[in-house]
């Protein structure tokens, strides 16, 4: 009876306020879905692509590289696994942009089921969730941690245990946009630090942000948690760049 209530109740809510497209004016059928053409926009990453990364690669590069693309060939990541949902491109950043520095917190119920299915094998084998922290002062500024967001919305839709607070960003750095690679990891070498409050010995942890660039952060934060007794750690993220060489 409460559920047929609450459908009625939705139901004449969009009859006076239509939803609407996260991303433009169109109308929708239900809130937080996509329209048919901005949905068609986004470049969703499916295999094959980097066992470990989660680059797109093409058949011929994943067969001759044995699945790895050929930068985790030289230097491999900390972690042991990334997935994403899309590349990271003008269609994405229409999402990722606004949910991270335009107090959309609503996209966290968008961007988190496309990460669900991009990254359902790592949440099966994930024991929590923790997502990247921002520093007490971005944090103050900005009023959320997007990552945090995120790593609830998945937490709730793969019933996977998750620690807000297992992370923490000692020190603060700067944006790494603008950064090379070099650049980057010099930046975040040891700016996290593990909370020992939550168990994490032993634990296959999944690490939750909403994109991946260089990787930088990423390795950071899995150094971190290996050092104190993880026993795996992968990445999920909504988008991620890909370099003009990887694309298939």
């Amino acid at each position: 009876m409460i559920s047929r209530v609450r459908c009625i109740a939705i139901g004449a809510l969009d009859l006076l306020l239509p939803p609407h497209c996260p991303t433009c004016d169109q109308v929708v059928d239900r809130a937080g879905a996509l329209c048919a053409d901005c949905y068609q926009k986004l470049d969703f990453i499916s295999r094959p692509c980097c066992d470990r990364c989660g680059v797109p690669l093409t058949y011929a590069a994943a067969l001759a590289a044995g699945g790895c693309c050929a930068d985790c060939l030289v230097a491999p990541p900390v972690f042991r696994q990334a997935r994403a949902a899309w590349r990271y491109d003008e269609a994405s950043r229409r999402l990722v942009l606004p949910f991270k520095y335009g107090d959309r917190v609503d996209l966290a119920g968008v961007l988190a089921p496309p990460m669900a299915r991009a990254g359902a094998d790592l949440l099966a084998a994930a024991d929590l969730l923790v997502p990247v922290p921002l520093h007490r002062r971005r944090l103050l500024s900005r009023r959320y941690n997007q990552a945090a967001l995120l790593a609830r919305e998945l937490g709730r839709l793969a019933r996977t245990p998750v620690r807000l607070d297992a992370l923490r960003r000692g020190r603060p750095t700067a944006p790494l946009a603008e950064m090379g690679a070099v650049e980057r990891v010099a930046e975040v070498s040891g700016a996290f630090e593990v909370n020992r409050t939550p168990a994490i010995d032993g634990r296959a942890v999944l690490l939750i942000d909403d994109v991946l660039t260089s990787g930088a952060t990423a390795n950071a934060c899995a150094r971190v948690l290996l050092a104190a007794g993880a026993a795996s750690v992968d990445v999920l993220v909504a988008a991620r760049t890909v370099h003009a060489t990887s694309r298939p």
